[in-house]
């Protein structure tokens, strides 16, 4: 990369990951471990469409709920899958125990933000990182 500024670290949605720590696990670890991940019943499954390739996504990760709000941390930045689902307006999200939900009005909430209706954990990640919210249906 030309700069040291990784494309997913936005003002809103800071990385706390280095960015060339952020690319060798997208590149070397994430194809192997997102398979196994997503098998794992600790975590959600976002399924997603890319934005210009149109072709079909699931990425594992850890997911909150309260009530009719889904949250996920940002700790990563601004990923493509936070892109997708944000273009798309909605995903489906396979939650830990294996139900299905719908997800709309797909949103980040921005780093230092005061979100009441977000789940705890959510709410405590906004110290440090974003967090993407969006309502089930």
């Amino acid at each position: 990369m030309g700069s040291d500024k990784h494309p997913n670290d936005t003002p809103e949605t800071p990385m706390l990951i280095p960015g060339k720590v952020e690319d060798f696990v997208n590149k070397y670890i994430a194809p192997t471990w997102n398979g196994v991940a997503k098998k794992m019943p600790v975590f959600s499954v976002v399924k997603h469409t890319g934005r210009t390739s149109g072709k079909a996504y699931e990425t594992p990760v850890s997911s909150f709920r309260k009530g009719d709000v889904l949250a996920i941390g940002l700790m990563h930045g601004k990923t493509n899958w936070a892109k997708n689902v944000l273009a798309a307006g909605e995903a489906d999200v396979k939650l830990p125990k294996g139900k299905v939900v719908h997800i709309t009005n797909p949103r980040i909430v921005a780093v230092g933000s005061n979100a009441p209706e977000l789940p705890k954990p959510a709410r405590a990640m906004l110290k440090r990182s974003a967090v993407f919210a969006a309502d089930i249906v």
